[in-house]
């Protein structure tokens, strides 16, 4: 909760008597299979303390090795963001002290970052594109992870006691700082948010990372400070830490904003400090007093070697740089002929990539989009899952839904196929041949049963004979049911009426 002084200026009030100026920095944990600077894995969820080794809990004589990986995923994320990749480059250690750190310093890179100058052209709500510059993207290590034990809050105030999870310790990361944003006005938590959402997308394009915030591998700081309208210098700025939702990120920039003019209209002065952002009120808090590089005694990293990528490797990576996702869907939204609001849906759903994947297996759009928003998300909510974290693939959609246009099974066999891929059954084509689904299309096998339908229902068969032809529903049921759904029930209706004919 924020705390009982803190008083808020109405919006239409700071808008009126300030320019914000807002920094944005996002950190992103990469996907390597191993930590930056050690052999650890680097997977989620594993048991506490269970990744670890001599370098990650900076035992004496360890000596780290960067992972190049890493490199190349920074230098990609540089390039996707119109950034210069730095030809000669150091690692730094920055010197602190935090429990959750066992080394007391963090390797990272201070004037000498991987790639620097960019910009990323966001598009806002109405349509109209904002430019955020930035000013650099650097490597670095993750720290461990600290669980605050009694407490109601789960923060250390009020804590019994605290245990340490150094798995985390040593994860790649990439922080990426933005310029001082300026001239976005009222709608200044709006680009903040269209910010992270973009940036997000570009590193999820890039598959370099599962940006999942939630799970903390996208971490946004939202740096925000007030200068009177028509002043060249800017006002000091808190910084608000891990904001952990995009709407939050525009929720706590539109509270600082609201909370540093009241302070400021009241005569008292604005800290330099870092704050907690509280989902439940939308509120911050104080943190801790801001530290400066000067805090922090940078110095080379004595146990690394300079990073020095070569040019060509840089121009072949320039090469695997995909197009902007928001630019890739609008071409598809053209090609599809979708609506703004079908798009919109699709999108918020999460289901467009894994539409447009299937698509690209061989899928025609309208089956593709038809599994994806209607079976498929039933089952991701039965799960309590997105749709992404669902066991299949789009190939493997791709190939129940080829599987249904040679007739190899029907509607609805094919979801019992995808069920049991979602158990992880095997492959669609697999599980066809294992549990025998495919569908029964030998004319004299339907006949048979057919045949043995018309018998058990004289009545019904005698309708359809006086030309009651909608009573074959009936029989075809029937049939279907004998054949465990595997038959054409358009082919059993042909049949059926030919019998009675």
């Amino acid at each position: 909760m924020s705390a009982p002084s803190d008083d808020l200026m109405d919006y239409a009030d700071v808008i009126a008597r300030f320019e914000p100026v807002l920094g944005m920095e996002v950190h992103v944990e990469l996907n390597t299979a191993t930590k930056m600077f050690c052999g650890c894995p680097t997977e989620f969820g594993a048991e506490p303390n269970t990744q670890v080794c001599p370098v990650c809990l900076g035992l004496p004589g360890s000596l780290p090795v960067v992972n190049e990986k890493a490199i190349e995923s920074a230098i990609r994320i540089g390039l996707a963001l119109n950034c210069s990749i730095t030809p000669w480059g150091r690692f730094a250690r920055k010197n602190y002290f935090y429990p959750d750190q066992p080394k007391n310093y963090q390797i990272s890179q201070y004037d000498e970052p991987i790639a620097t100058e960019g910009h990323l052209d966001v598009v806002l709500d109405d349509g109209s594109v904002f430019r955020v510059e930035i000013e650099r993207a650097h490597m670095e290590e993750d720290t461990g992870k600290s669980l605050h034990v009694g407490g109601a809050t789960g923060r250390i105030h009020g804590a019994s006691h605290s245990l340490l999870d150094y798995n985390r310790a040593g994860v790649p990361l990439i922080e990426i700082v933005t310029k001082p944003i300026t001239g976005s006005g009222e709608r200044a938590p709006e680009v903040a948010r269209a910010y992270v959402t973009a940036l997000r997308q570009v590193l999820q394009s890039l598959e370099i990372s599962d940006v999942k915030m939630e799970q903390g591998s996208l971490r946004c700081d939202a740096n925000v400070s007030l200068m009177d309208i028509g002043a060249k210098e800017f006002g000091t700025r808190t910084e608000t830490k891990n904001v952990n939702s995009l709407k939050s990120v525009e929720i706590a920039v539109r509270f600082e904003m609201r909370r540093q003019a009241a302070r400021l209209v009241a005569g008292k002065t604005i800290v330099q400090e870092t704050r907690h952002f509280h989902e439940a009120d939308g509120s911050t808090s104080q943190g801790r007093v801001k530290e400066t590089a000067e805090d922090y005694r940078y110095f080379p990293e004595p146990d690394l070697e300079p990073v020095a990528p070569d040019a060509d490797w840089v121009e072949r990576l320039r090469t695997t740089i995909p197009e902007y996702p928001w630019l890739r869907r609008g071409r598809i939204q053209a090609d599809w002929e979708l609506s703004d609001e079908v798009m919109r849906d699709l999108v918020n759903a999460g289901a467009l990539d894994l539409i447009i994947a299937t698509v690209d297996a061989g899928a025609p759009v309208n089956e593709a989009r038809s599994w994806w928003v209607a079976y498929l998300t039933e089952k991701a909510k039965e799960r309590e899952v997105s749709l992404e974290d669902l066991p299949i693939t789009p190939a493997q959609v791709a190939e129940v839904i080829k599987l249904v246009e040679s007739k190899t099974v029907n509607n609805k066999v094919a979801k019992q196929v995808v069920d049991f891929v979602l158990a992880g059954a095997g492959s669609p084509a697999e599980i066809v041949e294992a549990k025998g689904l495919g569908m029964v299309s030998d004319d004299s096998a339907l006949q048979t049963e057919i045949e043995k339908a018309l018998a058990a229902n004289p009545d019904i068969a005698d309708r359809i004979r006086s030309g009651k032809v909608q009573a074959a529903g009936k029989i075809v049921g029937d049939v279907m049911k004998a054949t465990r759904g595997q038959a054409d029930a358009a082919r059993v209706r042909e049949l059926v009426l030919a019998a009675c004919g």
